[in-house]
């Protein structure tokens, strides 16, 4: 019995520990990120990365996902005689919901995974010990540039992800399911509002920063060679994803709770 108690206890203070330890490095990358100097090769270069070469997967995902959308919405509509709603929930569904999560989903496995990979073999290579050795911080080096180039990059790219996932939509519409092209395009531009481009903008600065902080966050504190490499590639996949749900729903809350 005391033996499984102090388990439970072991398990406990070691997620208390993994908290903290997460709030005391989020604190330091967001400090790191508001202060100069800035090493702006270093950020556009993690623009490159982060945006541009997302930016084939995002738009893949996009378009599948506007013409899956378009699908479903004019077969579950059609029971009702409402399929002339499609054009009004698809852009809906994609720039407040489907176009941030799936981008940052995506962007998670892809580019938290490398940041989480190559701070993690800077790690148990000692390079990281060599920057502070020579009066470089890793904070500002390493983590700052990863920080601010993913929350600036991600809306973009999930703005593009609105635009071809609504495209993807319409191709469908127009050329499978008999819609009129300039009745879609209306019934798309009649319904979108502002909030609804902005919501999704602001989740994916969220997104963003969130798996920038986890890749960082588990390539930093990774341990053991090339399989706790491994171990922080997984883990920063993972936590990443989760806590993009997480924050999805507690953004979607702040803007449209009654």
């Amino acid at each position: 019995m005391i033996e499984a108690l102090a388990a439970i206890g072991r398990l406990f203070l070691g997620f208390l520990r993994a908290i903290g330890q997460l709030t005391v490095f989020t604190a330091n990358a967001i400090s790191h990120c508001a202060q100069p100097p800035y090493y702006l090769r270093a950020i556009g270069q993690q623009m490159v990365t982060i945006g541009y070469y997302s930016l084939p997967v995002v738009g893949l995902t996009a378009v599948f996902t506007g013409m899956v959308l378009a699908l479903q919405i004019f077969e579950g509509s059609s029971r009702f005689n409402a399929e002339s709603a499609v054009a009004t929930i698809v852009v809906i569904g994609i720039t407040r919901e489907l176009g941030p999560v799936l981008a940052g989903l995506m962007v998670a496995g892809r580019v938290g995974a490398a940041m989480a990979a190559e701070i993690g073999t800077m790690r148990v290579t000692e390079q990281i010990d060599a920057l502070t050795t020579l009066s470089t911080d890793p904070f500002k080096y390493l983590i700052a540039p990863r920080v601010i180039a993913a929350t600036i990059m991600l809306p973009l790219l999930v703005f593009v992800a609105d635009i071809i996932g609504v495209f993807g939509g319409y191709i469908i519409g127009t050329s499978k399911l008999g819609f009129n092209p300039a009745t879609y395009l209306r019934n798309t531009a009649d319904f979108l509002e502002t909030i609804d481009v902005v919501t999704g903008l602001v989740k994916a600065a969220a997104f963003g920063f969130i798996v920038a902080l986890m890749g960082c966050y588990n390539g930093y504190f990774s341990k053991g060679g090339a399989q706790g490499v491994g171990a922080a590639t997984t883990n920063a996949v993972v936590s990443a994803s989760i806590l993009i749900l997480a924050a999805d729903y507690v953004i979607t809350e702040a803007f449209f709770s009654k």
